[in-house]
């Protein structure tokens, strides 16, 4: 089992490695001068249950894009499976269509995260 800490909640990561006694995989995540987000996982994941720790709060967008990004390198490190852990899930409120022309962005976004691993 490996853990992988986003940015956005480093301290509740940190917690739940301590908890379940499992070290937390090196991994950087970092941004470009103009803010794309990089991520690199420094440990072989091949083969490995995988679980990203990540919230999608404020910032929401750039914390969504560092979690489908982080997922997409450990679907390229060949993880057998990607959990993502999302203490606080974006978008949640808009679950439902409020009008005619109206996204449903709590669907759109769970289908993201599914198609980045």
């Amino acid at each position: 089992m490996k853990l992988i800490s986003g940015n956005s909640n480093r301290p509740l990561a940190e917690a739940i490695s301590a908890y379940l006694q499992v070290p937390l995989t090196k991994a950087s995540i970092r941004r470009f001068s103009d803010m794309e987000v990089f991520a690199e996982i420094m440990e072989n994941v091949r083969g490995e249950d995988t679980f990203v720790i990540q919230s999608t709060s404020y910032p929401a967008n750039d914390n969504l894009m560092e979690l489908l990004i982080t997922i997409d390198a450990l679907r390229r490190g060949s993880a057998r499976r990607i959990t993502a852990v999302i203490p606080y899930f974006g978008y949640a409120r808009q679950d439902r269509k409020t009008g005619g022309r109206t996204p449903i962005s709590a669907k759109l976004v769970a289908n993201l995260i599914t198609a980045a691993g």
